[in-house]
């Protein structure tokens, strides 16, 4: 297990908004990569779905299957080779009640490897009413080049709202 921790980067959307997070230029002296964010977009649902690409990397080379339910089902299906990892839940629309953020982890094992690359997610949309969702997801990218930058955005072209935010954590391990 995980012995050190770093933080590596953090963003914060300002006043005007964000299309995208950009990670750009990350080391490779870490083991393994670890996102939180915190998102909320201007999709005027409750709800929006985020997507991500690695090395700006926009060929069919994600894949990914994911498992969420909103409280009344359960939904599992999947994103087979697409043009980024998409994210069907984990980014609250700007139709969800005031002040509330989608939460997004993701997990990247062995990110400067020569392999394919395994990502996972686990994230919770926040709606204090009737619709919430939690979404488990496994994905691959099979770009086998170091992830040295990676891009978070909407699937859908909404912007990230203010106070939206991420960080990316380095793990080591010895």
């Amino acid at each position: 297990m995980a012995n050190t921790m770093t933080l590596i980067s953090s963003v914060t959307v300002g006043s005007g908004g964000a299309s995208s997070i950009d990670f750009t230029s990350i080391p490779s002296t870490y083991t393994d990569l670890q996102v939180v964010c915190s998102l909320r977009s201007a999709r005027t649902t409750y709800i929006d779905f985020g997507a991500m690409r690695f090395n700006s990397d926009s060929g069919s080379n994600y894949v990914a299957k994911y498992l969420y339910g909103d409280g009344a089902s359960v939904t599992s299906g999947n994103n087979g080779n697409s043009t980024q990892l998409e994210i069907p839940q984990g980014v609250v629309g700007n139709g969800a009640t005031s002040n509330t953020f989608g939460n997004l982890q993701i997990y990247i094992p062995n990110y400067t490897g020569s392999n394919q690359k395994s990502v996972s997610f686990d994230s919770v949309t926040e709606n204090n009413a009737t619709n919430a969702v939690a979404l488990l997801q496994a994905g691959r990218w099979t770009g086998t080049s170091a992830i040295s930058s990676m891009t978070i955005y909407s699937a859908n072209g909404f912007n990230f709202l203010q106070y939206s935010t991420a960080y990316l954590y380095g793990i080591s391990k010895s």
